[in-house]
């Protein structure tokens, strides 16, 4: 799942098996397509367990400046609205919140549905009460920095943190 900072559901895939790492589920998505040919502009955010790319910022994994450890934390409080996400859709939906007695393809309708009215909620104002949350603000537009992950994640890096 991929979310704004509103906590709207922007892309979800649920077709794969629950073992599947999530990196390799992006990997193999649209999505990524769409960014490795350009025709996606942006930057999203992932966890360490994600290839770093010029457009999927990942975390230092040994920062050793102060400029790589604000990036870190910054990422890190930023990338915790996913988190927050599923823990709003899971309490929204009781049904997620644990297994899914249903076959992998009614599951999968099921996290699609639940998505949708996911995002019929956020659109409404329907966010759940005493949900823990923290409003980021967005980035008005992605700056073509070119280059590769790490050229981009340095870029970011030294010159915002």
């Amino acid at each position: 799942m991929i979310c704004g900072p509103d906590f709207s559901i922007t892309n979800v895939v649920a077709k794969w098996p629950g073992s599947v790492h999530d990196s390799r589920i992006f990997k193999e998505s649209a999505l990524c397509r769409e960014f490795e040919n350009g025709h996606v502009q942006g930057i999203l955010l992932g966890d360490s367990g994600y290839a770093l790319k010029s457009y999927l910022m990942t975390p230092y994994l040994n920062p050793s400046e102060i400029h790589m450890q604000r990036f870190n934390t910054a990422h890190c409080r930023t990338r915790v609205l996913i988190e927050q996400t599923f823990g709003i859709i899971k309490r929204r939906f009781s049904c997620l919140h644990t297994e899914l007695r249903v076959s992998p393809q009614r599951a999968c309708v099921a996290i699609i549905a639940s998505c949708v009215l996911h995002n019929i909620g956020i659109m409404r104002g329907d966010i759940l009460p005493n949900a823990d949350i923290i409003i980021v603000d967005e980035w008005d537009e992605a700056e073509d920095l070119g280059g590769d992950g790490k050229t981009v994640r340095d870029h970011i890096a030294l010159n915002y943190f």
